[in-house]
Parts: structure tokens; sequence; C-alpha cells
């Protein structure tokens, strides 16, 4: 008997049913115990540049920057490596050097242990972190309200297992490289909601989720939540103001 709350890759379980070799298996989809229209806002970018694009890292920081302050810190971005946490962890932290938030980068600042203790320690914190903050991190209540997802989490290419697997599958993006993307955005934004009083904003800054085909995967994949497509501009007063209401409610 396998269980997981992260099992399905759009709506199937064909995916690992093929890499377990569990063809014959049968499944069963039970639905979430959260209410997740209740207690998560999903927000998507429609002007934010993709990582290719000049200026995008410039961007990503300043993004970030101002949705923690939005949420006063209590917040969590996701990187799919280490190579790609190193640029931005700089840039918020100049943005951000001369006000009481705190940024921590796992690997640079400290272990995922030893952040996680600081977060729940000093709630005016981000961390950024990257491979193993994707699963089995938890961190229930106010001490983790806003999730902030830089990039979709394709594999790197000419990773050589990736490589390798890739080349058993007659449409390798589609059979392999897309599934276990959403697989693994899914434990992500599983980091968010962990009780039933939960309450808080998942933010995707990779429009790529809208504006390609893929992206519907990966919107599929989505709790019941409230999602919204808005400027960058625009998100940092949707994160305050759908805080703003969780305390309200909470009182």
């Amino acid at each position: 008997m396998l269980t997981g709350a992260t099992l399905q890759a759009e709506g199937s379980f064909s995916y690992l049913q093929e890499r377990l070799g569990l063809a014959d298996a049968d499944t069963l989809a039970l639905g979430s115990p959260f209410d997740y229209r209740r207690a998560a806002l999903a927000l998507v970018p429609r002007d934010m540049p993709e990582p290719e694009w000049p200026g995008y890292m410039e961007s990503l920081a300043r993004a970030v920057a101002d949705l923690v302050r939005a949420s006063q810190g209590r917040a969590l971005v996701l990187f799919t490596s280490h190579s790609s946490l190193g640029v931005p962890h700089q840039l918020v932290g100049e943005i951000l050097g001369g006000e009481a938030s705190q940024v921590l980068g796992q690997g640079i600042d400290g272990s995922a242990r030893q952040l996680v203790r600081a977060l729940q320690s000093n709630p005016k914190t981000v961390i950024l972190g990257t491979a193993s903050f994707w699963e089995g991190v938890d961190i229930p209540g106010d001490a983790l309200s806003l999730l902030i997802i830089p990039r979709l989490p394709f594999s790197v290419p000419s990773d050589p297992v990736f490589a390798a697997r890739s080349g058993l599958y007659d449409q390798p993006f589609e059979q392999y490289a897309l599934p276990q993307a959403v697989l693994r955005f899914k434990q992500g934004c599983g980091r968010l909601i962990r009780t039933k009083t939960d309450r808080g904003v998942l933010v995707i800054l990779d429009r790529r989720i809208a504006s390609r085909k893929y992206g519907a995967a990966f919107l599929g994949s989505l709790p019941d939540c409230r999602v919204l497509e808005a400027s960058v501009r625009e998100m940092g007063g949707l994160v305050e103001q759908w805080l703003d209401q969780a305390v309200i409610g909470s009182q």
C-alpha cells in the first residue's frame, strides 16, 4: 500500500505507476480535509519577465522584497537549485537591508533545520530554500504565511540522470519532464497549508504558468483555492489584504 498527497500528475496516477512498475495496481484519489477556498490564495503574474529574459533576476528580487514587506516576513521562497539561490539572496538582502526583515539563504546562513527555527522564532524572516524545503518541511500556523515559487521546477536537461531517463520515452517532455515537474510543484505548494486553521498566500512568479500551454498542467494541480492573475505591482496589496482578513477572522 502506497499513500501520499502528491501521487497524481494531471489527475492521473499513470506517471507514478509507470516509474514504479505498478501498472496493475488499484488506485483511489480522495479529497483534501482542508478548506482551501478559505485557507489559500494563489497569485500568478501577468507581467513578470521569463527566467531567460534580460533583467529577470533584478525583477525577481524586487518582487520578492515587495511581497515579503506585504506579509511582514513569515515567508519561504523555493528555488530549484543552490546555484539559482545565490544572486536573489544577495539582491533581496540589499533591498531589505535597512528594514527589520532578515533574509536567510539555505547553505549560506545555515542548514534547513536552523533556518526553520529562525523563522519560527522571528516572524520577520524570509527563507530562501532549495531541494530539502520542497518536501518534508512542516511549518504550521502563522510562522509561514507566504510561499513564493520563482520558477516552475523543471529538471535541468543536461543532468545526466534526467537525460538518460528522458531517452527512454517517445515524448520525453510530455511523458517524463512535465509530470515530474508537476509532482515537485505540488510538493512545494503543500508547504503552505499544514493544518485546518492555516491561512496563506501562494505566489508563482513564473509567468509561463499562464503564457505556455503546459502551464495548464501546473494550474490544474493546485488545490481548490482562489487563483488570481495580477501584475507584480498589485500582488503586494493582494497579499496584505488576504492576510489581514485572516487576522480579522481569528479575532
